[in-house]
């Protein structure tokens, strides 16, 4: 009997896989050299049955579980933390109260936030996100380029809307190399 986050499952089958990625470059003579190795993430297909009384009610969890990327703890013969993906469910005569399941769960890494909120002040400034990002401009309704022939005998009355328009300053903070 194996549990995955307190829900029973008996497995039949765990095949646990230890991948890694090797780069080669060939050469003039012999073998390729190899240069690098890289772990991949692990990966653990298992199949089993979900039976009993509250079998539909495992049976939905799984499914929410792998729909919404929930990180799963799975207890068996091998411990594993991962996400479940490719769930798989048989329904046939030789399970009266369950359900045949197969799915794989894969190993996952949670990226972790900077270190920001625990540096000096003055360094602190200068990684914080900047407000105000340059000159900014209004852009004309109209395109230039075109005229307008409806305001002919209009020209010299008033100021045009470029004149009326201020622009705007970027204001940086203090201890910031821009200020």
């Amino acid at each position: 009997m194996a549990m995955i986050d307190s829900h029973y499952i008996w497995i039949e089958k765990e095949s646990p896989t230890f991948d890694v990625e090797i780069t080669s470059q060939p050469v003039e003579k012999g073998i390729d050299m190899v240069d690098h190795v890289q772990r991949k993430a692990r990966t653990m297909p298992l199949s089993g049955v979900i039976s009993g009384s509250d079998a539909a009610r495992v049976l939905t969890y799984l499914k929410k579980a792998s729909d919404t990327g929930q990180i799963v703890k799975y207890v068996g013969r091998t411990a594993f933390t991962g996400i479940i993906s490719g769930l798989a469910t048989d329904h046939d005569y030789t399970i009266a109260d369950g359900y045949a399941v197969s799915f794989t769960i894969t190993e996952v890494l949670v990226a972790q936030s900077s270190y920001v909120g625990k540096l000096p002040l003055p360094v602190k400034a200068q990684a914080a996100k900047i407000v105000n990002s340059g000159v900014k401009q209004k852009k004309d309704k109209k395109k230039s380029g075109k005229k307008d022939k409806t305001k002919k005998g209009k020209k010299g009355k008033g100021k045009g809307k470029k004149e009326k328009e201020k622009v705007q300053k970027v204001k940086f903070k203090k201890g910031s190399p821009w200020a």
